[in-house]
């Protein structure tokens, strides 16, 4: 009798399962709307109270690496949306994340190695496109930062000719295409205000990542809550003199001991100048335990790790790559991953830490 009365409950679930089978693109179909239209009607910046906020759109490094695209840093400023540096996934993680890119007020680069800027041009499209915007983005940076914008406004310039005559000016306006380079020159031990409006201030400072020159850092402070983005270095004064007191240090992080197994690997595959180039990499980067000891010296809130390298792929890596921080850093420490969110509320203390994808 009881198995009589299961074999019934079998036949229902299969009968059930294979109805919503057979609807199973009207149903997808009425989700993808509703989502839609979520999204299309959505300003997330309404929920979000007065404040700094961090969006990771990049946690990572030209490794290949499933949570982690190229480095890039959204930070909301109140209203105001400002992006630092311009890795491979940097539009399409500000989606995700689902941030209008038409919003974005100014780009700022730390410097120019490829895997910060090689997704300047889709996020220059972007931000042009998504609300007809009539003006081209600033992008600031330091000596050179003209140079890498003008080379993207020529090799986009086809592309605009075609987006305008397809869709019109009053759709995608010619005089909105691209970006205009603002550059900027920094000082040794000091910082230069970058950028001030209202209650928002941005310094840039220089930091050690020869051979490559320049190369910044910045601060950004929004009423009483600031945060300080180290850009790639080797531990330098010039960040820990900049972040001091500050509630979030964004620190790029690199672990030695595991760029030792990379660099393992390609001298048992006989790849001899692999292994040279894991070599060398080495030498002008930051450890998770370095990247602690600054944030303990600069007395800051939270330690946030990004440009992280190698890749993370298991949950046990994160352990190792994080040995010893505990030690040196007395507050919290995270490594960042994509879709990251941090929030600071002005006239607060607290840092709200969620995942937005």
């Amino acid at each position: 009798m009881r198995i009589g009365k299961l074999a019934s409950v079998f036949i229902v679930i299969a009968l059930l399962a294979g109805s919503l089978y057979a609807f199973r693109e009207p149903l997808s179909l009425a989700v993808a709307k509703r989502v839609t239209e979520q999204r299309m009607g959505s300003n997330p910046l309404q929920n979000l109270p007065d404040g700094l906020h961090i969006a990771v759109c990049g946690a990572g490094s030209p490794m290949p690496d499933d949570k982690r695209g190229g480095p890039c840093t959204l930070v909301i400023a109140g209203q105001q949306l400002f992006v630092f540096d311009t890795g491979n996934t940097s539009a399409r993680n500000i989606n995700k994340m689902g941030f209008n890119a038409g919003n974005i007020q100014g780009i700022f680069l730390t410097h120019f190695h490829s895997d910060h800027i090689d997704g300047l041009g889709e996020l220059l499209l972007q931000r042009w496109v998504s609300n007809s915007n009539t003006q081209p983005v600033p992008v600031h940076g330091p000596e050179g930062v003209d140079i890498v914008v003008n080379g993207f406004m020529q090799a986009y310039s086809l592309d605009r000719g075609y987006r305008v005559a397809h869709h019109g000016e009053a759709i995608v306006p010619s005089s909105g295409f691209g970006a205009k380079a603002v550059p900027f020159k920094t000082q040794a031990f000091e910082t230069t205000l970058v950028y001030d409006s209202q209650d928002t201030k941005i310094h840039a400072f220089s930091v050690a990542h020869a051979p490559i020159h320049p190369a910044v850092g910045y601060k950004i402070q929004y009423k009483d809550r600031s945060i300080v983005i180290s850009g790639d270095t080797t531990p330098s004064v010039h960040v820990t003199k900049a972040a001091q007191g500050v509630d979030v240090l964004i620190h790029e992080a690199m672990s030695m001991e595991l760029m030792k197994l990379l660099q393992e690997g390609a001298k048992t595959a006989k790849r001899d100048k692999l292994e040279q180039i894991m070599k060398d990499i080495t030498d002008y980067h930051t450890s998770p335990v370095q990247a602690a000891e600054i944030a303990q010296q600069a007395q800051v809130s939270y330690l946030l790790l990004n440009h992280i390298a190698p890749p993370l792929p298991l949950p046990g890596l994160v352990d190792a790559f994080l040995k010893g921080t505990a030690e040196v850093f007395k507050g919290k420490i995270q490594v960042a991953k994509d879709g990251d969110f941090l929030s600071l509320p002005a006239g607060k203390k607290s840092i709200d830490v969620s995942h937005r994808f």
